[in-house]
């Protein structure tokens, strides 16, 4: 008999719809996204890019209330290593998707850092790598906006590590977190990611289980991954390959992981998601469907 996850608040979110734009012809729309997620049996839901969604709060409310659905986070994208002249960019996006996070009542904040590698083109645009100086501003950078945004709009920041990032690999997210105040900056673990990067979700949450604030549930086809790394393909084209695959049929197991997030004995929103970008759009909601009964099989 599965544990009774009591602790773990499951949601979904528009990456599970094939959305990663505000705006794309080969996305569904908005209304759609709502009522299937809804229908799937969802409670819980992010923003996603922020503008795919209504960014009036009233409305956004209301659309998402009459379908019993509530908001557990936003998300941004910011390139903090490149040091303090990329603040106010950074916070033009903050400021616009934090007051809409708080204005519909969620605490989290999705803070993903830039890609290295272009998610469509494959253009290398930064070096894999972050020099010691670079390390030191994404480092203070995310500690600032931690506690920027706490002190102006009351939410925690979670920090995604995510492929084709600076923070993507055991070495690399151990060393983000080890160089960071824990009262500022937690990390949100998206289990897919973090397989795809080779490192272990169970051993992450036992190792730094006071530094986990959010999930994204997710798993990776093996096979399909073990091509993308010889081959060195990027991000959006190992998607499109079905690298991010329908539980429980890739790995990590995620039974063991929202069993070890149980363990830490505190509240945690658990947001499934499965790139698909770009997908037919009658594809998702039976997923969806069948990966929230996998989800009350493993007792979430």
């Amino acid at each position: 008999m599965a544990v009774a996850l009591d602790r773990i608040r499951v949601g979904s979110a528009p990456d599970s719809w094939g959305v990663w734009f505000p705006d794309d012809p080969l996305q569904v729309p908005w209304q759609r996204f709502l009522d299937e997620v809804a229908e799937a049996g969802y409670e819980w839901i992010e923003l996603g890019p922020y503008g795919y969604l209504p960014t009036d709060p009233a409305r956004l409310k209301d659309e998402v209330s009459r379908r019993n659905l509530k908001v557990s986070a936003g998300t941004i994208f910011c390139g903090l290593h490149r040091g303090p002249s990329e603040w106010d960019s950074t916070w033009e996006q903050v400021s616009r998707v934090a007051s809409l996070t708080q204005a519909m009542g969620a605490k989290h904040l999705v803070v993903i850092p830039s890609f290295w590698r272009d998610d469509k083109t494959a253009e290398i645009l930064e070096p894999p790598e972050l020099t010691t100086e670079q390390w030191g501003h994404l480092t203070r950078g995310m500690e600032r906006l931690g506690h920027e945004v706490r002190e102006r709009y009351g939410l925690d920041i979670v920090v995604h590590p995510h492929a084709d990032t600076h923070i993507d690999t055991e070495e690399h997210v151990e060393r983000f977190l080890d160089s960071t105040d824990s009262d500022l900056v937690s990390l949100c673990l998206d289990t897919g990611h973090y397989a795809y990067c080779g490192g272990d979700s169970v051993k992450l949450i036992e190792t730094y289980g006071e530094r986990i604030g959010y999930l994204h549930l997710k798993q990776v086809d093996p096979e399909i991954l073990a091509d993308v790394v010889k081959n060195e393909i990027p991000f959006g084209p190992a998607v499109q390959r079905g690298v991010m695959c329908e539980p429980p049929g890739g790995v990590p197991e995620l039974g063991p992981v929202l069993t070890a997030a149980q363990n830490l004995g505190v509240d945690l929103f658990a947001i499934v998601e499965q790139d698909m970008y770009p997908c037919d759009p009658d594809k998702p909601l039976p997923i969806a469907v069948r990966t929230r009964r996998f989800l009350r099989s493993c007792g979430a």
